[in-house]
């Protein structure tokens, strides 16, 4: 019998995760889909993600892939089966059957992120472990002038964390924005792939260059001076969200 392709749509509240991906004595999303679905088949099944989200990264639009030899369960019901062996912080969202070459990862065209910034003096406790908490409200604008230089084929180095191990830093960005959105300011950015930790480098350097006065042009050279000691502050996990991985131009443009 052959094996099917099945595509997944997951949300996770990555809180208590050491990230996506399967790290020895510690607990990964990957690692309980995996278990899931040795439940479900009676033996291991591997699953790919489409984004490696890092320890306390949350994700709504995450997909994934697996490829499975039962025969008697729909593709759309597999949400259903999975779910029922999953802790509550995981929840596939949907299923679909798709062609035997589709792969989450290798297939994705861009990544969607958002970071949402609270900005109160006091935090609610229900946002604490969803989004970064700022007492001043930043110039909106300024940021977008900010976010706007990182838009386009560029080399990120200055974003990417110590131990990165990207044999190229060179990164496509298709839109870099600040918006509000009912109590959150949030940071949205497209890329085609992301280096370690480069979307927080990025949300902090910008939060204080906007803070300090720093001009576009100056933040440019930041950006091209390749170093991550003129980067900022790297702002905290808890604020970070795969909000969707695109598949088709239609999706990207």
């Amino acid at each position: 019998m052959a094996e099917r392709n099945i595509k997944l749509l997951v949300a996770y509240d990555g809180t208590k995760f050491a990230g996506w991906q399967i790290q020895k004595n510690q607990r990964s999303v990957q690692g309980v889909l995996e278990e899931s679905l040795a439940r479900i088949h009676g033996h291991g099944v591997s699953i790919r993600g489409a984004g490696r989200t890092d320890s306390g990264v949350h994700a709504s639009g995450q997909t994934a892939n697996f490829y499975t030899d039962i025969n008697s369960i729909a593709a759309e019901k597999f949400a259903y089966a999975i779910n029922s062996h999953l802790p509550e912080d995981v929840r596939v969202i949907a299923g679909e059957e798709v062609d035997a070459s589709f792969d989450a990862r290798h297939s994705a065209m861009a990544r969607v992120y958002r970071y949402y910034i609270y900005v109160s003096p006091i935090g609610l406790p229900h946002y604490r472990h969803f989004c970064f908490k700022i007492r001043r409200r930043p110039d909106i604008i300024r940021l977008n002038e900010l976010a706007s230089v990182l838009v386009g084929e560029q080399d990120f180095t200055t974003f990417t964390a110590a131990g990165d191990k990207s044999k190229s830093r060179i990164r496509n960005v298709y839109n870099s924005v600040f918006y509000v959105k009912g109590d959150f300011l949030i940071y949205q950015i497209t890329a085609n792939a992301f280096l370690w930790k480069m979307i927080r480098s990025i949300v902090g350097t910008l939060l204080e260059c906007e803070k300090n006065g720093i001009k576009k042009k100056d933040f440019l050279a930041i950006l091209e001076n390749r170093d991550r000691n003129r980067a900022g502050t790297t702002a905290p996990a808890r604020g970070l969200f795969l909000e969707r991985v695109i598949y088709s131009d239609e999706e990207l443009y």
